[in-house]
């Protein structure tokens, strides 16, 4: 779970994201600008970065403020689930950001196809998922995380520019995971939706 003050710097970020985008008093902008100067504040004095390096990831955004979408690919072989290593050496699903102009399918099929090889088709929802309900690492951003389970239809295991290999693990033999990405808690959860496919979407 994420600690208290990410929480409060981040709502700090949103309230005066917000205020930047629509108030037109040129007092008020600037203090939504002041807010946003302690957002970032807050998060430099927690992680040691500095502010400036903070201010353009954590605080370079327009318009209404709102979570940015994950989205993980759930793929099984053989009753063993698809997972990458990614370039820092762990593991994860195969996976990224939602891209404009796609939908969540086609993201969860993109991403598979770049990161393992394999073509595949999505087949079903099977969680959404607030990283900060999850122990993930820290996060400057609010994420939901989509979990999409599919099919492989064709193509052959293949790294790519992300991934310097691919692998199918069973649930009691995972590898050292990305916690950052995916945890063993939701791993386990897409292995529960192999057993049970009637299981129904996960929310939290």
């Amino acid at each position: 779970m994420e600690p208290k003050w990410l929480e409060w710097a981040k709502q700090l970020q949103s309230i005066a994201q917000a205020g930047l985008t629509y108030s037109k008093d040129v007092y008020d902008m600037e203090r939504f600008e002041q807010i946003r100067d302690i957002s970032v504040e807050i998060m430099s004095q927690h992680t040691d970065i500095d502010n400036s390096i903070i201010k353009k990831l954590f605080a370079n955004e327009t318009g209404y403020a709102t979570p940015k979408v994950d989205i993980r690919s759930v793929v099984f072989k053989e009753n063993k689930i698809l997972l990458v290593r990614e370039n820092d050496g762990e593991w994860s699903l195969p996976g990224g950001w939602g891209d404009i102009g796609l939908t969540p399918s086609e993201v969860a099929v993109k991403e598979v196809k770049e990161e393992s090889g394999y073509d595949v088709k999505a087949k079903k929802l099977i969680a959404v998922m607030d990283k900060k309900c999850h122990p993930h690492p820290p996060s400057p951003y609010h994420v939901y995380k989509m979990f999409i389970q599919c099919e492989i239809i064709g193509g052959k295991a293949q790294s790519g520019i992300e991934t310097s290999e691919v692998g199918f693990f069973d649930e009691n033999e995972l590898p050292k995971l990305s916690v950052a990405r995916n945890t063993k808690s939701q791993i386990q959860l897409a292995f529960k939706h192999l057993h049970n496919p009637q299981e129904p979407v996960y929310f939290d």
